[in-house]
């Protein structure tokens, strides 16, 4: 019996001396051995971590820091590549359209890979289907920070200047729709003032011109604002997570003047889709055992920054729940960009 439509095939048609199969045979092994092969032998050239931020702020840290380990890992060369711009996107939309070949990958943060999807009415790239989550690197909490020209020096100080010059001071971001964006403009929702939104093209920039007092106040991620807080260039108000940190146990979390706020950063390695499994997985395992190592803890912990590696599937998993919730927060902070 067989089936409407189904192709007729002859035993004659199958049962071919095995010299016949033979070439098959080996064209298929080739085939099969060569794609092992590539991936056996890689990597065989420079892999790219590409940091869709200007040099200098946490993104670049972090990369930095993973892209040294994986060097001495694989015996082979990581290199960052930083492509700033549209809070992100135009680095992440370079390796969204990369060779998925495992010699491309980018250090994802919240705007790209959960937020600005929501912010921005055209994406050049498909934040759910274009990339492969490879590893969780770290996370990082925010930290307000104001120039020591700023007479503030508590979160109620900085409410009540804010309140009582509406509109004169500035505070500036890494980019439209990076946490640090989303961050201040919560606090400003929940506080009830009106500060001036002055973007960058990274933390790098942005703190720079802080420094100058170009601009007065900003929310930053911890490890990038921590050497100049700790040189007294910057001064730390408040905490974003919902408890004081370690490395500045001094300083509230703005939670205790504005109970329920809380906005953390975090870093993720991604691949564009279609890299191969087998590297995804290997890169993941190694970024895995290199924030296990105990120097590698260290260094991120003096940042402020706390490792957490896991697998692929577990980076997924929270990159989704991360999406609902930063899409709840875009909704009721009512930032749109044109």
């Amino acid at each position: 019996m067989r089936l409407p439509g189904a192709a007729s095939i002859h035993l004659e048609e199958i049962t071919m001396p095995f010299s016949s199969w033979k070439p098959l045979l080996v064209l298929a092994a080739i085939a099969t051995s060569g794609a092992a092969f590539a991936q056996a032998d890689w990597p065989s050239k420079p892999v790219r971590i590409v940091v869709p931020f200007a040099a200098g702020g946490t993104t670049d840290i972090t990369a930095r820091v993973i892209a040294d380990e994986l060097t001495k890992a694989v015996k082979g060369s990581f290199i960052v590549d930083n492509k700033g711009g549209a809070g992100g996107n135009v680095g992440a939309a370079e390796v969204a359209r990369a060779a998925p070949d495992g010699y491309t990958f980018l250090m994802g943060t919240p705007g790209t890979q959960a937020i600005n999807q929501f912010l921005y009415p055209k994406m050049p790239y498909d934040t759910a289907k274009d990339f492969a989550p490879v590893s969780f690197v770290v996370r990082v909490p925010n930290v307000l920070v104001v120039h020591p020209g700023v007479s503030a020096r508590s979160l109620k100080d900085l409410i009540a200047l804010a309140k009582s010059k509406p509109g004169a001071l500035s505070y500036g971001s890494p980019g439209n729709g990076t946490t640090g964006h989303l961050s201040t403009e919560l606090f400003k929702n929940q506080a009830g003032v009106f500060v001036t939104h002055i973007p960058y093209r990274g933390s790098g920039p942005m703190l720079l011109d802080l420094m100058s007092g170009q601009i007065q106040l900003a929310i930053d991620n911890l490890p990038s604002a921590m050497p100049h807080i700790k040189a007294g260039k910057l001064v730390a108000l408040g905490v974003t997570g919902g408890k004081s940190n370690s490395q500045l146990p001094d300083v509230p979390p703005v939670a205790s003047v504005l109970p329920g706020y809380s906005a953390e950063s975090w870093f993720v390695l991604m691949a564009p889709a279609g890299t191969p499994p087998a590297i995804v997985n290997r890169v993941s395992a190694e970024v895995d055992r290199i924030l296990k190592k105990p120097e590698v803890i260290e260094r991120f912990k003096g940042l402020g920054a706390e490792p957490v590696g896991g697998t692929p599937e577990q980076l997924g998993q929270f990159i989704a729940a991360e999406t609902g919730k930063w899409s709840q927060v875009v909704k009721a902070s009512g930032a749109k960009i044109d």
